[in-house]
């Protein structure tokens, strides 16, 4: 397997997705991920208006966004995003520009690698320009155990078989845990205790999010939040 560490570029992990809510299988992937390829830190982005879903569909970017902050919080080796979240006047958020925006802001001395599920990566050939995405990233697909690469070679490699020499599979197996499992448990009345880390279990039901319950207060935004930015 590819080591991403060279003696002249950072390595970045890129770990995009809605975060709705973030949980526990999204953080053990960017740990795995992080020691598997060595990365030097994991940058986590949460979309602004991800162009698979309806504006209706998705919790306000805020939310996720905090979200987000709070269970990365205390790992030393994850920050947390805002491009795109503060890219609020666009209709749509993609990929590309996200992607395009860390190649900028390294000056090309970093090794990015962006981090996301393997049935995701299946549509990547329907991406906004997904060839010049493979180009200056490489992508890292994170699956259940069993997972069939079957599909990933035959939906990517018959099309586009350049491609695979740029994706990497990485077995993980808390990827059972979902973040639409969660929303409908909380739907639901149930507890999600174990499923995310305390901190975000605690805003979901403070803020009232996925279920009619009345929010126990608005959270402020504090300049010490506004300010957690990737550095």
């Amino acid at each position: 397997m590819l080591h991403a560490n060279s003696e002249e570029k950072q390595s970045i992990g890129l770990m995009g997705g809605t975060f709705d809510p973030i949980h526990l299988g999204h953080l053990v992937t960017a740990e795995e991920v992080r020691i598997k390829f060595g990365l030097d830190k994991v940058i986590f982005v949460p979309s602004g208006h991800p162009p698979h879903k309806e504006a209706k569909d998705v919790s306000a970017p805020e939310h996720r966004y905090l979200m987000t902050v709070l269970a990365t919080i205390t790992n030393p080796y994850f920050n947390v995003s805002r491009v795109e979240v503060d890219r609020m006047q666009a209709e749509r958020t993609y990929t590309i520009e996200t992607i395009r925006f860390f190649h900028q802001y390294y000056e090309g001395k970093a090794n990015l690698f962006f981090i996301t599920g393997a049935d995701a990566i299946l549509e990547i050939l329907s991406w906004k320009d997904y060839q010049e995405l493979l180009s200056i990233c490489s992508f890292i697909a994170a699956t259940r155990p069993g997972y069939s690469l079957s599909k990933l070679e035959e939906t990517i490699g018959e099309v586009c078989p350049e491609a695979l020499c740029n994706i990497y599979v990485v077995e993980i197996p808390a990827m059972a845990i979902s973040s639409t499992f969660i929303r409908n448990r909380v739907s639901e009345g149930k507890s999600i205790k174990y499923l995310t880390p305390e901190a975000v279990t605690q805003y979901i039901l403070k803020n009232g999010l996925y279920s009619d319950a009345k929010p126990q207060y608005k959270t402020p935004l504090s300049s010490d939040t506004k300010n957690r930015i990737l550095k």
